[in-house]
């Protein structure tokens, strides 16, 4: 489960439909569009993003960082570990 704080994160990207970069804990690079919050099938909180035109369920507690990718008043990069 991640702090309020950093879901309050996700919900501004959503929001505002950033391009966003997520790095996960395994290393992994993920680069799309924020679209909104939701559950996966399993049920895990999760940021659903366009990535290269397909939705993409991506489990909030596997991200390490998330960073905006444009200039933005509200948000820059963050780090969740």
């Amino acid at each position: 489960m991640i702090s309020c704080e950093h879901y309050d994160t996700i919900e501004i990207v959503c929001m505002y439909h950033y391009p966003i970069k997520i790095r996960l804990k395994t290393g992994k690079i993920l680069e799309g569009v924020a679209i909104d919050t939701g559950r996966n099938s399993g049920r895990e909180e999760c940021i659903k993003m366009n990535i290269d035109s397909v939705e993409s369920y991506i489990v909030l507690d596997t991200i390490s960082t998330l960073e905006v990718t444009i200039n933005n008043p509200h948000l820059g990069s963050i780090s969740f570990t």
